[in-house]
């Protein structure tokens, strides 16, 4: 389990944050090649891990408990094609997932590795770097949230975890944390029980992705309002 707040876990958060800056600045002034660079460093740290896992890297890992299902892990893959292809549907889940879930995920990581260990290193990277493309892809690339977007981004991740929820049932494993909280603290850890925290974890998510559609929200009506002006001109 990671100590909260330990110099080396404050250190990661301070890099991932100007890291971000660095990158936001950069994908404003000059867009180009580099962001799909971006998006290729992403899925090679990913896949590394689960390389690292199949080839017996942490003891007592199997095939069941190693697959690429826990959210964070399908956003790294989205997160890579947003970049590529800039696909609205795409942007709107790395910028929903990315800062009302995997910024969760940097905040509490369930992480029992120190730095410089390898799974430390690739946790941060990941994480980080889906957070980091969130902003880079709206407010570094001004790709905002289109309307209704809240509601769609909501209903594929109820459906996707519909759907994790029959794998763990399935195997026996945890992903998304659908059958016990993670054993490092979390934002669960006061949600209640089983299986209440999972249905306070799903209003929070929604509340989190309006406050977070809420800025562009304002923006589209205002400009709906200046198109009613125009008309009436």
């Amino acid at each position: 389990m990671s100590d909260l707040l330990a110099p080396e876990h404050v250190i990661a958060l301070i890099v991932i944050a100007g890291s971000t800056a660095v990158l936001v600045v950069g994908a404003r002034r000059r867009p180009g090649p580099w962001l799909r660079v971006l998006a290729g460093v992403l899925v090679v740290d990913e896949v590394s891990w689960w390389v690292y896992l199949l080839g017996g890297g942490e003891p007592g890992s199997r095939l069941a408990l190693s697959l690429p299902l826990q959210l964070c892990d399908v956003a790294i893959f989205i997160a890579s094609a947003a970049l590529w292809t800039r696909h609205p549907l795409l942007v709107e889940l790395t910028y929903f997932w990315g800062l009302a879930g995997t910024i969760q995920a940097l905040l509490t990581p369930d992480l029992p590795q120190h730095f410089p260990s390898y799974p430390f290193l690739q946790y941060y990277i990941a994480h980080g770097g889906v957070v980091a493309v969130a902003l880079v892809l709206v407010v570094g690339l001004r790709q905002h949230p289109r309307r209704l977007s809240v509601v769609g981004v909501a209903g594929l991740t109820l459906a996707y975890a519909a759907l994790v929820g029959v794998v763990d049932a399935a195997t026996g494993a945890n992903y998304m944390y659908l059958r016990s909280k993670p054993p490092s603290p979390t934002l669960l850890d006061v949600l209640g029980p089983w299986p209440w925290y999972i249905l306070s974890a799903t209003l929070i998510a929604v509340i989190l992705f309006a406050l977070l559609d809420a800025p562009f929200r304002l923006g589209r009506g205002g400009r709906l309002r200046e198109g009613r002006a125009e008309a009436l001109r």
